[in-house]
Order: C-alpha cells, then structure tokens, then sequence
C-alpha cells in the first residue's frame, strides 16, 4: 500500500466530471428489512458503512448535493434497513445499517446487523464498501470486527474519516490520516487511500465523489 495520502490522485477534469455526475437527479428507491427483498443485483453499486451516529446520512446527502436525501435519525441505532438510492445512470447508492450502538434491543439489533453482513456477502455487483469512521475517535475495537468481516467477505472498502472539521487540532488530520493507513495496510482487502471529509464544510467530498465514480466504473 505505497499510494500517495494526497488528494491529488484525480485530475481537475475527473473532479468536475463526477460532480456533474452527481449533480444529476439521486432518488430513494427502497429500504429492504430482509435478504430476500434486496432489488435485482444488474447494477453497479457501492455502499456505506459505519458506526451508529458516524454521519454515514449526512456524507450521502453531501456527495449528492440534496440535504434530505438521506436522513438521519436524532437517535443513533434508528437505521434498521438497508437502504437503496438510484444515481441518473441507474446505479446504486447503500445505506447499510451502523453498527455498535442501537436503541432497539439485542435481539432486533442484530437482526438487521446481520442483514448488513449478508448484504456484503450476497452482492457480486458491489463495487466498493466506503467504511466510515468518525476523525474525533478514530479506528476502534467495534470498527476492527467491521473490517475483520468485510475482509471475511473479500469485499474492496475504503476508509473515509468523517467530520474532519471538528478534530483538534486541525494539524492532525494527516497524522490521522496516515495512522489509519499504516492500521489497514496489510488488510487483504482494503483500498490504500484514506479520505478526511467533512459534510459540514465540504472538505474531501469532490475527492469522495471522484472516488466513487472511479469503483462504478469498474
């Protein structure tokens, strides 16, 4: 994993491509509470996962322009389906379920959980898993059984630090940045690159658009 931490792995003219993209119309298609109601798997499609409460939501709003596409929930653990939004072009956006903290009880809690882990094992067109992880907190023990199971499912994911704007000091995001790399390195099937964004002030979304545009097109 000797990739480059920087942002410049795009070029100008990749950037603006995939914010046209994704300037064009984004829908909710369906929420799915069981395997069997999942739609057809004859698209591309790329999901996102996380901790409860990591703003999973609201970085989806943001890549696609639209503050209420996604919505969250006042209280951590609400997501209880897997969640299907339609790009222009017919692919797909995945709102999986987040994971270590839920009001609901065990029993409920790791019914959908489970609808997660079964999603990622049961999708030949998934392209990429885009895992989140808060950059207050950075990778902890719940996050290493999240990556232990999308490593088990041999499904490509990618660290995105979210609320990047909020760590202090703000000189630590690339010490972050690269901690996080050196933590994923030798993962078999982790992306070497690890985006810091932000939903609030937009920093690394252009670069997290670019990135999903470059995994639906594999």
């Amino acid at each position: 994993m000797s990739e480059p931490l920087g942002t410049d792995t795009f070029t100008p003219e990749e950037i603006e491509a995939a914010r046209v993209r994704f300037a064009r119309p984004v829908t909710f298609l369906m929420g799915a509470a069981k395997i069997e109601q999942l739609p057809s798997s004859d698209v591309a499609e790329v999901a996102f996962a996380g901790r409860s409460n990591v703003g999973k939501s609201s970085l989806i709003n943001a890549v696609t322009s639209q503050h209420q596409l996604a919505r969250a929930s006042t209280e951590p653990g609400r997501t209880r389906e897997v969640n299907f939004f339609t790009l222009d072009g017919g692919e797909r956006l995945v709102d999986l379920p987040g994971y270590g903290f839920a009001v609901a009880g065990k029993k409920v809690t790791k019914t959908f959980q489970n609808l997660g882990r079964d999603y990622l094992r049961g999708r030949p067109n998934l392209k990429r898993v885009y895992l989140l992880i808060d950059a207050r907190h950075g990778l902890k023990k719940v996050d290493g059984e999240a990556l232990d199971a999308l490593d088990l499912a041999a499904v490509s994911y990618q660290v995105v630090l979210t609320k990047a704007d909020k760590l202090r000091p703000q000189s630590g995001v690339e010490t972050l940045r690269a901690a996080t790399l050196k933590a994923i390195s030798k993962r078999p099937a982790a992306f070497p690159r690890v985006l810091a964004t932000s939903s609030e002030t937009g920093v690394g979304i252009a670069e997290l658009r670019a990135e999903i545009a470059a995994a639906l097109s594999i």
